[in-house]
């Protein structure tokens, strides 16, 4: 059975080093020695100033908007994972949907000043699969309108844009290192900022508030997250080169052997160095999508539609409508990619989804 990811593992005895240590310690949260090490790492692998270490990448996104007080309206994309929208309601704003590009698949920058009004208070986009946003028209226009910008990098480590890290720009990242990314910590995620004020403020908000043992700072929620996540985190990040360049060789052995399938991808711009995160491909219709996924499940292979269904229509936002996202969610698959998925199994699923178009 082949499942659209699969974790990477770094070798175990490389984890049981670090377990060890935590045994001897007794430390196990809180804000350990493992913790601060691997932001310290992270910060120097992304070239970033101020990152934290917490619990999930959908606390990240909370704390994000938490931390920069923001209220009323937020413009963001319906082509993402869920958290990206429901992080917004769950802290009392109003997502405010934008279509997208039908060539990247990110959030529209020329749609989005139509869509501002006196309650916009910023701009939360999603790096779709890794491929980065037009992050410099999307600040012209934050600039412009005095507005936040949040970027959900979930999928985005290791992306290059213009020689620094896509993690470069925005007020706020975000980052998830769930078990099924590319780098991972099992569970996981972070939160960059450049601005030393708004990190003295997320120190805070991720630790309850707390100030000291016995004085509270601020409003705060348990973000945190442990040793043993860090500990897996500081095992994978010295393989993080070798993964981005074996995705990148599945990915080109992906484009060798479907050149005569009817389908297109998502175009990756100039002055981007991609980090393969997904293998995503669209179908002209939704009607060859799902002959393709019942040829793929005929040899036990598991794609997913992934994003699918649009967010628009979530039951606990206003119904708007963003024809290119509803379209496109319909048509898109993605094709396994993680690290141990060999050259031989990528043609065989090749080979399945040809058969699929013929017949």
């Amino acid at each position: 059975m082949i499942n659209v990811t699969k974790p990477f593992l770094p070798p175990l005895e490389e984890y049981e080093y670090y377990i060890k240590g935590i045994w001897k310690r007794e430390w196990l949260t809180n804000n350990g020695p493992l913790v601060n090490e691997l932001e310290l790492r992270l910060k120097d692998y992304l070239d970033v100033p101020h990152l934290f270490f917490v619990s999930n990448g959908t606390i990240a996104l909370q704390l994000a908007i938490k931390v920069l007080g923001l209220k009323g309206e937020i413009i963001t994309t319906p082509f993402s994972f869920v958290a990206t929208t429901s992080s917004i309601v769950w802290e009392g704003c109003i997502p405010v949907f934008v279509d997208i590009d039908p060539a990247t698949l990110n959030i529209d920058p020329a749609l989005i000043e139509a869509a501002i009004t006196s309650n916009t208070t910023a701009i939360l986009a999603t790096h779709v699969y890794g491929n980065p946003c037009d992050v410099d028209a999307i600040q012209v226009i934050a600039d412009k309108y005095n507005l936040k910008v949040i970027y959900d990098g979930a999928h985005a480590f290791g992306t290059n844009y213009k020689s620094k890290s896509v993690f470069s720009y925005g007020d706020l990242n975000t980052l998830s290192f769930h078990a099924t990314k590319l780098f991972h910590t099992t569970e996981g995620g972070a939160i960059i900022t450049h601005d030393a004020s708004v990190a003295k403020e997320i120190a805070h908000m991720r630790n309850f508030g707390y100030d000291g043992p016995e004085h509270f700072y601020g409003l705060g929620i348990n973000g945190k997250n442990s040793e043993f996540h860090a500990a897996m985190g500081l095992c994978n990040l010295k393989y993080v080169s070798e993964i981005l360049l074996r995705r990148k060789e599945q990915s080109e052995r992906y484009n060798t052997k479907l050149l005569s399938l009817k389908v297109s991808k998502p175009v990756i711009k100039l002055h981007i160095e991609y980090n393969y995160s997904y293998y995503p491909i669209i179908f002209e219709s939704e009607q060859a999508l799902v002959k393709a996924v019942e040829a793929l499940h005929g040899v036990y292979v598991y794609p997913r539609r992934y994003f699918y269904p649009s967010l628009e229509t979530l039951n606990y936002v206003p119904q708007q409508k963003v024809s290119i996202s509803s379209d496109h969610s319909k048509r898109v698959l993605c094709l396994p990619l993680y690290h141990d998925l060999s050259l031989e199994e990528i043609d065989m699923i090749c080979r399945a989804l040809l058969r699929s178009q013929n017949y």
